[in-house]
């Protein structure tokens, strides 16, 4: 103890990491509202559409090796808003059908560490569909110690040895936010680089995100021969930070490491991990890396150790998969952990097509380059990165604006371009509690377009969702396409709910003259 305030305390045991795990429980899926935890670089379209073709690619390698009656288990860890789960799930199943080949069926598990956030997902509308065809189901999974996993559907347990197949991984965002050790490596010794918290006063009354923007971190040494010693499980790696680094801070996984290991065990035949995060696989990367800064975002993430975890599992055997280029802001691997792991030719293709070639963070890079540009982008440039996106929904609602003003000069071709994206939008579109309306932005869209029918359909649904929110200019839409439907009755009651808002509404008035 320092003061009344200050408390040393070895870095994975420190405080934040319970502010941490308070947080996600108490906030459940209201975690990621509008973004208070990041989510879209990370479940957007493009990059569950880069994961679909690794595992679609790992389904024809075990087809390939006869592996085709049991089936794939693949599992999310911290599956968060469920936005990921869904577009890798419609993908595979496109795949699937698109390419009619005898395959081994697939069963995806959602998990979290809040039972908030699995009992939310079960009941989510879009992912129906996959319940219904025995493609998902949901687990509560404790990061740090659970063994088993307790599916909530099916209401069976998967145990140590229980999977004939090798088991999927997937693991987006998750290595960054999970309790890391510090150690810090310096004239060839190891050193625990415990943490000192100053932590406010007024701590137990603040929310965990109020205290983590409060707390303050500083750091002293002591000397850890507990690393050195030949028996410590991850030696080898520890070893290679003291021969080859120096004055560097090393966030190390032991927490990320022991539950892929703990995972693997289910399987009889090892495992597959997907990961992206904000990592590093370079170990030149971590060479004189200053003391670690918390990164804040409602909840807080930090660097993750992609080289210890690639090293580790190297060494028995894996092939691991990263971009042979440095990444911006996100970085995205593949860890065969299986026998003969060379022989998976499909998903190691795959990762080259989709990852190595032009990946997620290449999009994302992108992406930000748009953000800055739009205003001054053509139809034809929105309309092909919207595609290369995968017709996000986020993206268009970013670029409505823009659309709208380019429309009065778009041709035929371009009208039915944007038609066919919003058919394909809203067909895999994953509802979240966001700050926009989509159905309102087609809908105005569609109606700019003279598209009427389809416009009154988008708009209705609109109002159906959000009866608080109901702007004018709704109501006036669907005066007109009713009008020009033919359909008077409700052309004449939309009218009337547009007067109620704005009585000294001169279209309005006029309409309602003319026909009553």
């Amino acid at each position: 103890m320092t003061d009344n305030k200050e408390q040393r305390y070895r870095f994975s045991e420190a405080p934040i990491w319970d502010l941490q795990r308070t947080y996600y429980e108490e906030k459940g899926m209201k975690a990621w509202n509008n973004d208070q935890v990041p989510q879209y670089i990370t479940s957007n379209p493009m990059i569950a559409t880069s994961y679909a073709e690794m595992i679609f690619g790992f389904l024809q390698d075990r087809a390939g090796q006869e592996h085709r009656s049991t089936p794939v288990w693949i599992v999310e860890l911290g599956a968060g808003a469920g936005r990921l789960a869904y577009h890798v799930l419609l993908e595979l199943c496109r795949l699937r059908d698109y390419a009619e080949m005898e395959l081994p069926p697939f069963r995806y598990i959602m998990t979290d560490l809040a039972m908030s956030n699995v009992l939310a997902w079960k009941e989510h509308p879009a992912l129906q569909s996959f319940i219904a065809e025995g493609l998902l189901d949901f687990a509560r999974f404790d990061a740090l110690q659970d063994t088993d996993l307790n599916l909530v559907v099916a209401g069976t347990t998967i145990s140590e040895g229980d999977l004939e197949q090798p088991l999927i991984v997937v693991a987006n965002y998750f290595f960054c936010g999970i309790p890391q050790e510090l150690i810090y490596v310096g004239d060839g010794q190891i050193y625990e680089a415990d943490v000192i918290v100053d932590c406010p006063e007024n701590m137990d009354s603040l929310q965990p995100s109020e205290a983590l923007h409060q707390i303050s971190l500083r750091y002293e040494y002591r000397r850890a021969p507990e690393y050195e010693q030949e028996a410590y499980r991850y030696r080898n790696v520890i070893a290679m930070y003291q021969e080859q680094l120096e004055d560097s801070h090393i966030l190390f996984p032991v927490a990320g490491l022991t539950c892929l290991e703990r995972l693997n065990r289910l399987s009889q035949a090892g495992s597959l991990l997907i990961t992206a995060d904000k990592g590093d696989h370079l170990l030149d990367n971590w060479e004189f890396s200053e003391p670690p800064e918390l990164i804040l975002h409602g909840s807080f993430s930090l660097t993750a150790n992609y080289h210890a975890i690639q090293h580790y599992f190297e060494q028995r055997g894996a092939t691991a998969l990263f971009p042979p280029h440095h990444y911006k802001n996100l970085n995205v691997g593949c860890i065969l952990n299986l026998d003969k792991p060379k022989a998976y030719n499909h998903t190691r293709l795959a990762y080259r097509r989709f990852i190595e070639r032009f990946g997620p963070d290449d999009f994302f890079s992108m992406k930000e380059w748009v953000d800055r540009n739009l205003d001054s982008m053509q139809l034809q440039q929105i309309l092909s990165f919207w595609r290369l996106g995968g017709y996000d929904a986020e993206f268009f609602i970013q670029s409505a604006s823009r659309i709208s003003r380019l429309l009065p000069d778009a041709n035929d071709e371009e009208i039915q371009d944007i038609w066919r994206g919003i058919q394909l939008m809203w067909s895999s579109y994953y509802v979240m509690e966001q700050r926009y309306d989509l159905a309102l932005d087609a809908g105005l869209i569609l109606f700019e377009m003279d598209m009427y029918e389809e416009s009154k359909r988008f708009l209705e649904m609109s109002i159906h969702t959000d009866q608080e929110q109901i702007v004018s200019t709704v109501f006036y839409c669907l005066a007109i396409c009713c009008f020009e439907l033919e359909l008077e009755d409700d052309a004449l009651q939309y009218t009337r709910k547009l007067v109620e808002l704005e009585p000294d509404h001169e279209e309005a008035l006029e309409l309602l003259s003319r026909f009553e």
